[in-house]
């Protein structure tokens, strides 16, 4: 029963790595960008 399990668990694995290799890993999201403050006045002046 053990020697099933093993078997099971490195199918698990290898099928893991194979859709990882197909598909790439797992997509993360990306950040969202950081608002930057612009001064507005110096603008306005010119």
């Amino acid at each position: 029963m053990d020697y099933i399990e093993k078997v099971l668990e490195k199918l698990k694995e290898w099928g893991r790595r194979l859709i990882e290799t197909l598909l790439g890993p797992e997509v993360e999201p990306e950040p969202e960008p950081i608002p930057i403050p612009v001064n507005d006045r110096a603008r306005q002046r010119r």
